[in-house]
């Protein structure tokens, strides 16, 4: 009896051992998982031009000035398009912060057509986000924008952070507010 428990008190050890070293190599795939998606988020993030055009116009011909709504809290510009699948997952995240939020959110549309075909698609999927139409694109190439949606923060006039892909809204809400820090 007393041997069975000596081999009972191994095979656990041996087991607990085998669930250590997987739990360990889960953390190392994360780590480096973690590494490369920041290292390839930081590479294709947005890049603010020297003389931004931040006083535009709206779909509905309304005036937006970025930059002044950045200097009274950190502003979330989200570049996207229609025709975007992504922009299909993300789109109704933004739309969420843009309404319960404290920080402004405009969107803008990267060549997703005319006002009309860009307003029609935002009644469609229920979007109330303020959004400009860059009908031709030239917007987001300005931006150095490489991929929909991304993600820009800028508090004061500036740029603070940029980003792609999905991102959860805590995620985009914790950037805003680092941002509003930073003041």
């Amino acid at each position: 009896m007393n041997h069975t428990k000596v081999i009972d008190s191994a095979a656990v050890h041996t087991q607990a051992s085998r669930w250590g070293q997987r739990v360990w190599s889960i953390l190392k795939y994360l780590v480096l998982f973690l590494v490369i998606y920041t290292l390839i988020n930081w590479w294709r993030q947005p890049v603010m031009p020297a003389a931004p055009q931040l006083q535009l116009t709206d779909y509905q011909a309304q005036s937006v000035d970025i930059e002044a709504l950045s200097y009274n809290a950190p502003v979330l510009v989200y570049f996207w398009g229609t025709w975007c699948s992504v922009c299909k997952l993300t789109s109704p995240t933004i739309d969420a912060l843009a309404q319960s939020s404290a920080y402004p959110v405009v969107t803008i549309a990267t060549q997703s057509g005319s006002n009309e075909q860009l307003g029609a698609y935002l009644n469609e999927h229920n979007f109330n986000f303020v959004t400009i139409n860059d009908e031709s694109g030239e917007m987001f190439e300005q931006w150095q924008g490489q991929v929909t949606p991304s993600y820009v923060i800028l508090k004061d006039g500036k740029m603070t952070q940029g980003l792609t892909g999905i991102q959860p809204e805590w995620s985009l809400r914790l950037r805003l507010w680092l941002s509003s820090l930073l003041s």
